[in-house]
């Protein structure tokens, strides 16, 4: 059991207690316990409200809980119990056929192979415009642009004053999109 789950019985009785007890098990919980519950129903609504109503029961039934096992086990009990329930009451739901029609509108978050290669090709042309940059424009432009420092921040890094800071940054962009432009690379920055 992780330490910051570590309740003994008789402190969770507040309600800030409850609050926080329900707020680490969320946090530690929630994506693989929702992905566990739409494994076994299959709709991702209603595995979001059972997914809610497993962590309201957990803080509810909180004092039942006897360490006999991980935190963890007893959660995925209370999900697994909640998922028969609800599988019993209406079968029909645990499978639902549709045909490819369905997949039409749903768009992938993941980038085809040819987009794939393609980032891959301009990270690359990236990183060797990068490291042609002078260490000073280098510098500046991943504290500003990559790592969103402000330019007085950046300045107090370097000791340099933030006038400095602003040019270095305009002179290496227009260097970097000057270099990623000879390699046939166009990127808006």
């Amino acid at each position: 059991m992780s330490a910051q789950l570590q309740f003994p019985h008789n402190m969770v009785q507040e309600p800030q207690d409850r609050e926080l007890l329900f707020r680490n098990l969320v946090e530690s919980h929630g994506s693989r316990l929702h992905r566990f519950i739409i494994k076994n129903i299959g709709n991702r609504d209603e595995a979001h409200d059972m997914t809610q109503q497993a962590f309201l029961e957990a803080v509810r039934s909180y004092e039942t809980y006897r360490g006999q096992s991980e935190l963890s086990t007893w959660l995925y009990g209370i999900a697994m119990n909640l998922v028969r329930n609800h599988l019993s009451r209406a079968p029909h739901r645990r499978y639902e056929f549709a045909d490819e029609s369905e997949l039409a509108h749903v768009v992938s978050e993941s980038l085809t192979p040819e987009q794939a290669i393609g980032q891959a090709q301009h990270l690359q042309h990236l990183n060797d415009a990068m490291a042609e940059l002078p260490e000073s424009m280098r510098d500046v432009l991943l504290m500003v642009a990559v790592d969103e420092m402000s330019y007085e921040e950046a300045a107090v890094l370097l000791t340099v004053p933030v006038g400095t800071v602003r040019s270095r940054l305009s002179r290496a962009r227009s260097t970097l999109k000057a270099k990623l432009q000879a390699r046939g690379v166009v990127l808006d920055f």
